[in-house]
């Protein structure tokens, strides 16, 4: 890893906070010109420190606002199997979030739906078609605590 000094690191923060900022926007907090800003912002991007900038939705108003955590049990794990479970999982745009965990299930998936219709739905004719799929346990969200997009630095 590289070392990153406190301005890079205020750099990063200010951007989690306010990724449409200028680059002299960005300067003018972070107490330096923007030429060099500007340098230090391109390096954090080039050594992959910033990934990429987005707009955070509003699920509910797009009406996906049912939110659903899914343990996937599979009944047998290997390279290929693990490969092509991912290849459909990053081909199925409800999946928002997937992760490859410990414990006594394989995968953990976060799944926008409109409803319970339209998860039911995708259980069936998505997860339910996936070979190797051993079992599944859904956790639905009833309410949204605490959702913090930016890593604590």
């Amino acid at each position: 890893m590289d070392t990153l000094d406190k301005t890079d690191l205020q750099i990063l923060r200010t951007l989690q906070q306010n990724a449409r900022l200028t680059t002299k926007e960005l300067a003018a907090r972070v107490n330096l010109s923007p030429t060099p800003v500007f340098e230090r912002q391109k390096r954090l991007e080039a050594k992959g420190y910033i990934r990429k900038y987005i707009a955070v939705l509003d699920a509910d108003k797009l009406g996906r606002g049912f939110v659903v955590f899914c343990h996937v049990k599979m009944s047998r794990l290997n390279r290929e199997i693990a490969r092509d479970f991912a290849r459909v999982i990053r081909d199925t745009p409800q999946v928002t979030e997937c992760y490859n965990i410990s414990g006594s299930f394989d995968y953990l998936l976060k799944i926008h739906a409109t409803d319970m219709e339209c998860y039911r739905e995708f259980v069936l004719n998505v997860l339910g078609t996936i070979e190797h799929m051993a079992s599944l346990e859904s956790v639905f969200v009833m309410d949204e605590v605490k959702h913090d997009y930016g890593v604590s630095i």
